[in-house]
């Protein structure tokens, strides 16, 4: 922080999430706002900057061999767990090998396939015992990790969660309950005091933290409010340091608030996936799903619906990722009048529409405000344009995470967040064997384009021809590329506003004096 900062005599900062997290065990957080509270409770190799630079973490640094198949990192020797343990190369090869293991089935397994360690997919298939897994400690300060192929961005890779060290001995003194207050023994900067489900919870200083001298927060509390509108009273009234901005309202309290209202580009897109699997027949075919895709006005959905600086789009992969070059696809270089004639004319090429047979399906999404008013346009434009009719359905966020994972829905939401800040965390998403391929769609072309762009020297040309194919065979719809709207009281610092990832971290925040 500046110097001469005049710092809040209080350090405690409060703020707002939509739904319940889907766990704070490393190994098996898989949304967003669990991640948040999980890189506070663990720390792994690296943290990023405010910038979403790399900078050591548990790690100091690390060597790569020539033939870049092998990761040598060098451990920090004053690393410690919450109760005292000292925090080991070991710890993160127990977590690693606890990733891939079938007995765990975590969402995030794919994650260490993607990684490239040598026989991670063999290990998560079943055909390969974890101890494997090409992960070892030599001694307790040196981590060695084994690749089957060189890739270029690993180090980006493990600044995630899945990779995060794990305590072998609180896990096995109480199972699934290890992550309750009182049972968990972490590595990060806090500690979990408090969790009340679906209500609230309280991490607090880890006084074990080896770098605890340099945190400012004492408390971060995060209250579950599942209305948006509720948020932003609560906001107002100041019992909330920061909540999201309803849909529609950043112009508004960007002026009234022009210090406290943010606008920030983000690594996530926002689209609806069609269930290729179980879904209705219709789908089966690419004329209707573009049909689909082309009658969304998507600058209306931003102008109107979200005006928080979102960005309408037509390729999965944002173009705030680093190095990704946006392709150019045909639909993309139309109006919106061509768009939807071309949908009409795909639709009843498709036998569908007005003169074939009804076109109708049911579209689900996680209770939100804001998922609501999308969805409500886009099906009106649906019904508008193409005559077809749309039945909505919203679930909490943990029944509707499983329900869509076990493939339960016609056509549902769907939204990613990069987990490093390269295009194929992106792309990955609709290969074969991607675990949140929840759509089932399989293009052998697109499988093999991703693999040989995971050794590629310059990957661009084959991310290019993976979104042409995606614009031809269209999956998914691609709706909207994110920008980060909230509300942050002034009195909150050190937000890292340029880190498109928004991988913040609290003890890199700090509590001014008003």
């Amino acid at each position: 922080m500046p110097e001469g900062t005049k710092l809040a005599e209080e350090q405690v900062f409060t703020y707002r999430v939509l739904d319940e997290f889907s766990s704070f065990d490393p190994q098996v957080v898989e949304d967003v706002n669990g991640s948040e509270v999980v890189r506070d409770l663990f720390e792994g190799l690296y943290n990023q900057d405010a910038d979403g630079n790399n900078v050591p973490g548990v790690a100091l640094s690390h060597t790569v061999s020539e033939d870049n198949m092998t990761y040598t990192f060098t451990l920090r020797d004053n690393a410690k767990w919450s109760d005292g343990t000292p925090v080991t190369a070991g710890d993160f090869v127990y977590a690693w090998q606890r990733a891939v293991d079938p007995e765990l089935a975590s969402p995030y397994a794919w994650y260490m396939e993607l990684m490239s360690i040598e026989n991670a997919s063999a290990i998560i298939a079943g055909e390969k015992p974890v101890t494997e897994l090409g992960v070892s400690a030599p001694d307790d300060h040196t981590l060695v990790v084994k690749l089957s192929q060189p890739l270029p961005y690993f180090d980006k890779m493990v600044t995630h969660a899945t990779t995060f060290p794990a305590p072998k001995w609180a896990i096995e003194a109480h199972g699934k309950e290890w992550t309750r207050p009182g049972n968990i023994v972490s590595n990060g900067a806090y500690v979990l005091t408090e969790h009340v489900l679906k209500e609230r919870s309280v991490r607090e200083r880890n006084p074990m933290y080896w770098d605890n001298e340099n945190t400012v927060l004492d408390k971060v509390v995060t209250l579950v409010i599942g209305d948006d509108a509720q948020a932003l009273t609560r906001w107002r009234a100041g019992e909330v340091e920061k909540t999201e901005i309803p849909a529609g309202q950043y112009p508004a309290l960007k002026e009234e608030f022009p210090e406290e209202a943010y606008a920030l580009p983000r690594l996530c897109n926002y689209y609806f996936t069609f269930n290729l699997e179980s879904g209705p027949e219709a789908f089966k075919d690419a004329r209707v799903r573009k049909a689909l895709s082309y009658a969304i006005d998507r600058q209306v959905i931003v102008d109107r619906v979200l005006q928080g600086g979102q960005f309408p789009a037509y390729t999965f992969t944002p173009a705030a990722t680093a190095g990704f070059e946006v392709p150019a696809v045909e639909y993309a270089g139309m109006t919106q009048a061509e768009r939807d004639a071309k949908a009409k004319e795909l639709l009843a090429e498709a036998g569908y529409g007005p003169d074939g047979e009804k076109l109708s399906f049911t579209y689900l999404y996680n209770t939100s405000e804001a998922h609501k008013q999308v969805a409500i346009v886009a099906t009106q434009m649906w019904k508008q344009k193409l005559g077809v009719d749309v039945e909505l359905s919203n679930q909490e966020w943990k029944v509707f995470l499983e329900t869509r994972g076990n493939q339960n829905f016609d056509m549902a939401r769907g939204a990613w967040c990069g987990d490093y800040n390269e295009a194929s965390t992106f792309l990955d998403l609709l290969t074969t064997p991607s675990g949140y391929n929840d759509g089932k769609y399989s293009n052998p072309r697109v499988d093999e384009l991703m693999t040989e762009a995971k050794s590629s020297a310059n990957a661009q040309p084959l991310y290019t021809e993976v979104e042409q194919i995606l614009a031809e065979d269209m999956p998914v719809v691609p709706v909207y590329h994110y920008s980060t709207n909230m509300m942050l009281d002034d009195s909150i610092q050190g937000w890292p506003v340029n880190n498109v990832e928004q991988n913040w971290y609290s003890k890199d925040l700090y509590k001014v004096a008003e």
